[in-house]
């Protein structure tokens, strides 16, 4: 079988959560009550200046908006945060956006929406991306500021009048999904409007929606998933042709990405962390990693070793898909059933395949190849196109959630 290897040449030849279950809240976490004052903070920005509540003092109504970077329905919220900005500031109005998340708290599968996690860095990566006019704020690090609000998920929205009371807490609106026509309830515009008017919030408490807060506390839940995720057993089978190709063709609903690789290949090797960081990555996602070895059927053992020593697992969500086409596991080794060579496996895989290794590619459901690399790939660049491809925004039809409400106490 050749062992040559081709130059690094990639070539893109196409690109195209429902109501939050809140979880059990940490020592300190307080939810404010309505009438409640503001507790103070000091806060660094991404302007990298400290931010205090009194420094705001000037302004007659306040808007505390809790936002991440990584979160899909935050994502979705922020371009209609920014317009209840703009169009209240002539009533005096000032929104301070804070990102609570601790960013080691978040599992690899929950930055499938997002390039960037949680981190004050990248914060600043998402404020120029998201263009936010007004300060955004870390409190990640201690999160003494969540705690004292009552910070349950992101986004949540507090307004505070200019005795700096709590006047209204929750959703921004009932949407989790970018497209304003979606919304059929401005909750925050509402309360807003009822208090510019001098009268209470019809509904000053309303239930966030979006991805929870990750406490510190959370860290040892990642902890555990990712030793659960270690010790998960990896299924390797024998491949053929015919079985490959029928992988090509891509008939489920997921995007695929085959690789084809051997233990003996080292670009292979090294780029193998890179597409099980992928893999991870989309693991909530309509996305599945699919690999093919051409080491020799009596190497199995061995690439089931390498495979295993990887964490080459397959997501517990895609198991039951996997049953649904028949099949064990993600991970296979071509059986070419002893013709001298593996050229009815690149064969399988279609025009422009080269006979070598490693070579990485993207399908869609249907069977068109998004991206093809015949080298190694570049883990940054592939999930950058990956996530042009799934999008950043929740999947299913952009309904609105339920509206459920809670009375204020």
């Amino acid at each position: 079988m050749p062992r040559s290897l081709l130059p690094l040449i990639c070539t893109t030849l196409a690109l195209v959560i429902g109501p939050g279950a809140m979880a059990a809240q940490p020592t300190g976490f307080k939810a404010l009550e309505i009438g409640a004052q503001a507790p103070d903070f000091r806060l660094l920005g991404i302007d990298e200046e400290f931010h205090t509540l009194g420094q705001y003092q000037a302004k007659p109504w306040l808007v505390i908006a809790f936002i991440s970077n990584h979160c899909p329905t935050s994502q979705a919220a922020v371009p209609r945060l920014r317009q209840l900005a703009a169009d209240y500031a002539p009533q005096g109005l000032q929104v301070l956006a804070v990102n609570p998340n601790d960013a080691a708290a978040l599992r690899p599968e929950e930055l499938g929406y997002s390039a960037l996690n949680d981190s004050f860095p990248e914060m600043k990566h998402y404020a120029k991306q998201a263009a936010l006019p007004f300060p955004y704020l870390y409190d990640g690090e201690t999160q003494a500021m969540a705690k004292a609000y009552g910070c349950e998920a992101t986004p949540q929205i507090f307004i505070f009048d200019a005795k700096r009371q709590l006047r209204y807490r929750g959703r921004l609106d009932d949407s989790r999904h970018a497209d304003a026509k979606t919304v059929t309830r401005h909750d925050a515009r509402l309360a807003l409007d009822a208090l510019l008017a001098g009268k209470p919030a019809a509904q000053p408490i309303t239930s966030p929606h979006g991805c929870t807060t990750k406490w510190i506390e959370k860290r040892v839940d990642v902890a555990a998933a990712q030793k659960a995720w270690q010790q998960t057993p990896i299924e390797v089978e024998l491949i053929e042709a015919a079985g490959a190709a029928k992988l090509r063709e891509n008939h489920s609903q997921k995007y695929r990405l085959i690789n084809l690789w051997a233990t003996w290949c080292g670009p292979c090797v090294e780029e193998f962390p890179q597409l099980v960081a992928t893999a991870r990555r989309f693991a909530l996602r309509e996305f599945e990693l699919v690999t093919i070895s051409v080491n020799e059927p009596s190497e199995m053992a061995e690439v089931k070793e390498f495979l295993q020593k990887q964490q080459a697992a397959v997501p517990k969500r895609l198991l039951p898909s996997l049953k649904a086409e028949g099949r064990r596991g993600n991970a296979y080794v071509f059986d070419s059933k002893g013709a001298p060579n593996g050229d009815a496996l690149f064969a399988a895989m279609g025009p422009g395949t080269e006979a070598s290794v490693p070579q990485t590619f993207l399908i869609a459901p249907g069977g068109k190849v998004l991206y093809h690399c015949n080298g190694e790939i570049h883990g940054e660049e592939l999930r950058a196109k990956i996530l042009g491809i799934l999008g950043t925004q929740l999947e299913g039809p952009a309904q609105p959630p339920s509206a459920k409400t809670k009375g204020s106490k």
